[in-house]
């Protein structure tokens, strides 16, 4: 399986939401589409799946478009929208019948996918009685029936409590043995759990696209990182004087600096804040974390 977004420009009344977009995506990977609200994760998800169609380029699935390959991809949206009065069986029946499965095949997959997505003893009940959690792990089902080779996810987990959440990411780690996985999210702790890549987006461009591991190694070399009280803002100033301070970047009352040496110069800048009577809540060697790499390409770029 391979998904190639060439050049993808995809507007709404003269806006602009995805801006020719590129990237590639190989069976068996698990990418998040990392973005803030309104980068245009939504709208590239659904050009993906077929649901819109975009201004300009194209989206090819094994080299084909992929409007000639639908029954190869699972969607789920932000927010799944079910019949209330529809038991969960009947819900997969209705929609696995709108995507050409024989009722005597969906009558074999049902109990099997309601199963691993731990639904087990809950077919016969309506979805209006199901928890924020159970109506997505449904909506992941509904994704999975048909077996493609793509499952595409919007926004997986953004809208439930922790529990769900908890459920959903866990189920999202066993779904990813087996199948290749697009999701989106703004939450970059769960990206961090279940992704092995990311593709950050934002105003509908593609800013980078790697591993975790790559950009943190990036990002973190002879860096060090100063936690210190709002009546302390001053002394940045001065270290950005400092001969052996390379680089400073302040995100609320962290203050994150490049040095020079980080095992000659840690101490060096110890020392410096101390004679400068800064109230240091923290001081550590940590690289960045991807939240502090993320806030820094979306906000402060």
């Amino acid at each position: 399986m391979k998904l190639e977004i060439l050049n993808v420009t995809k507007a709404f009344k003269g806006k602009v939401a995805v801006d020719n977009f590129s990237m590639e995506l190989e069976s068996g990977e698990c990418v998040g589409l990392i973005g803030p609200n309104g980068a245009g994760k939504s709208t590239l998800l659904k050009v993906i799946s077929n649901i819109t169609d975009p201004n300009a380029g194209e989206v090819l699935l094994n080299g084909q478009e992929i409007s000639k390959m639908k029954s190869e991809i699972g969607y789920l949206p932000q927010y799944p929208n079910f019949f209330h009065w529809m038991t969960a069986k009947e819900t997969l029946t209705f929609m696995g019948q709108l995507s050409g499965l024989k009722k005597e095949e969906l009558i074999k997959t049902i109990p099997e996918i309601l199963a691993k997505v731990g639904l087990r003893g809950e077919e016969n009940s309506k979805v209006g009685t199901y928890s924020g959690g159970m109506k997505q792990r449904l909506g992941i089902a509904q994704a999975l029936l048909h077996k493609p080779s793509l499952i595409v996810m919007d926004e997986p987990v953004s809208a439930l409590d922790p529990v769900g959440r908890r459920e959903v990411l866990n189920l999202i780690g066993e779904i990813k043995k087996e199948t290749t996985i697009l999701l989106s999210t703004h939450i970059l702790s769960d990206a961090e759990e279940i992704c092995e890549r990311f593709v950050i987006i934002k105003d509908g461009i593609k800013i980078e696209d790697t591993t975790i591991s790559n950009l943190l190694n990036r990002n973190g070399k002879n860096k060090l990182c100063v936690e210190i009280t709002a009546k302390d803002q001053k002394w940045v100033e001065i270290v950005k004087k400092l001969p052996y301070v390379k680089e400073v970047e302040v995100i609320g009352h962290k203050v994150n600096i490049k040095v020079e040496n980080i095992k000659k110069n840690k101490n060096m800048l110890l020392e410096h804040a101390l004679e400068n009577k800064v109230d240091i809540v923290k001081f550590d060697m940590n690289n960045d974390t991807l939240e502090d790499i993320f806030l820094k390409m979306v906000v402060v770029k």
